[in-house]
């Protein structure tokens, strides 16, 4: 038997209208309350391990190459002097100066009077020679080389007298000083000055005369002051330009103050070269020659590796 149920249609309307306001149901049990999906977060794979620096291979070929030439050239050198030596005569062999030149740097700071001294005191008042003529060179000769670098007017001034007295002997100098000074330290000196002054006014001019018009037209738009144009734009770039005109500086000073002191006596390499000279002691003017040649080549490298510090080629 089946029952009917028949409701009014208010009552069938409001039962509607309480269905649809009721939450959907959920099929099956549930047992806690049911939260929202989590999404899925992908684990990120760590970057690769950067490689360890490791040292370069040794190349044994550059270091050879780097050793030989200068052994066997000296080798060589050495060859040729025994050869020119094997017969007796005044030029001595290259045994006995080897043994002389230990007996001489032996003690090479003695000092038995104003004219009897070590080789090593001689030196030392050669290179204080060198420094002070060569410090007041570059007190004169790189300011001026800014200046003539700098403005056209000063550089059309100087530029004649520089190429007047840049080929003169620096010699020829030292009769000068005699006369003006009346002494012959101050002399040599004053002959240093004037033969190392060239190099740096010439370069530090080529150098300030090369700086890109750009930098000094930014410097005329921000209204820069002078000062302020040689301190950070002139001479950072008119750096390299001047420390080859100091390397060149030095070496011919260095040259000249052997000659000069010959000349005007006194304590010197010079001088001990001349003296040992009127004492016909030829093995110890090779020595002096091997000993200047080293202390130049030790001035040049050491300018050599300050000018690559400070050069920007690379």
């Amino acid at each position: 038997m089946v029952s009917a149920v028949f409701h009014s249609p208010q009552e069938a309307s409001s039962r509607l209208a309480a269905a649809e306001s009721a939450p959907a149901s959920v099929s099956g049990p549930v047992s806690g309350p049911i939260s929202a999906p989590v999404p899925q977060v992908k684990a990120q794979a760590a970057p690769p391990a950067q490689p360890k620096a490791t040292r370069p291979p040794f190349d044994g070929r550059a270091l050879w190459m780097r050793v030989l030439p200068p052994v066997l050239g000296l080798a060589l050198m050495l060859g040729i002097w025994a050869m020119a030596t094997q017969k007796p005569g005044p030029f001595p062999t290259p045994a006995a100066t080897f043994e002389a030149a230990v007996q001489l740097f032996a003690d090479p700071f003695y000092s038995k009077g104003p004219n009897d001294q070590g080789i090593g005191w001689n030196i030392l008042f050669s290179l204080q020679r060198v420094a002070l003529g060569f410090g007041l060179a570059a007190a004169v000769g790189i300011p001026l080389g800014f200046l003539i670098g700098r403005f056209e007017f000063a550089s059309r001034m100087v530029s004649p007298l520089i190429s007047l007295l840049k080929p003169v002997s620096p010699l020829a100098w030292l009769p000068i000083g005699l006369l003006v000074f009346k002494s012959a330290n101050p002399a040599a000196i004053w002959t240093i000055f004037i033969c190392s002054i060239w190099p740096m006014v010439v370069n530090t001019a080529v150098g300030v005369q090369r700086v890109p018009e750009d930098y000094l037209n930014v410097a005329r738009v921000l209204k820069l002051s002078e000062w302020t144009v040689i301190t950070k734009i002139l001479f950072p770039a008119v750096l390299p330009y001047l420390l080859t005109g100091v390397r060149l500086s030095v070496g011919t000073a260095w040259l000249v103050i052997v000659a000069a002191e010959m000349l005007t006596g006194g304590v010197g390499i010079g001088f001990w070269v001349w003296d040992e000279w009127n004492n016909l002691n030829v093995k110890h003017i090779i020595i002096a020659i091997f000993v200047i040649g080293m202390v130049g080549l030790a001035l040049e490298g050491l300018l050599m590796s300050l000018a690559r510090r400070f050069s920007f080629e690379d």
